[in-house]
């Protein structure tokens, strides 16, 4: 358990300094955003990273709240 921590902590570390450029405009967007320009291509292309991360948090949330309350393996054993 304790190995399985440290091993999804050091990959969220690695991640989260790691640079990435994403893009996350679909064809239409991207012509879209063409034609706009570079800097409001830029603040399209953000938006739509925060409108992305919104579903992605509302299931960690869930999953981390269905692990917690799971019960443990000591607890499964005496009942």
């Amino acid at each position: 358990m304790v190995k399985t921590f440290y091993t999804t902590a050091l990959l969220c570390l690695i991640l989260s300094i790691t640079p990435v450029k994403l893009d996350a405009q679909c064809s239409m967007c991207t012509k879209t955003a063409q034609q706009l320009g570079e800097k409001p291509a830029l603040g399209l292309n953000n938006g739509i990273l925060y409108l992305m991360l919104a579903p992605f948090a509302v299931v960690g949330v869930i999953a981390y709240r269905w692990w917690k309350n799971q019960p443990s393996e000591s607890e499964e054993t005496s009942i």
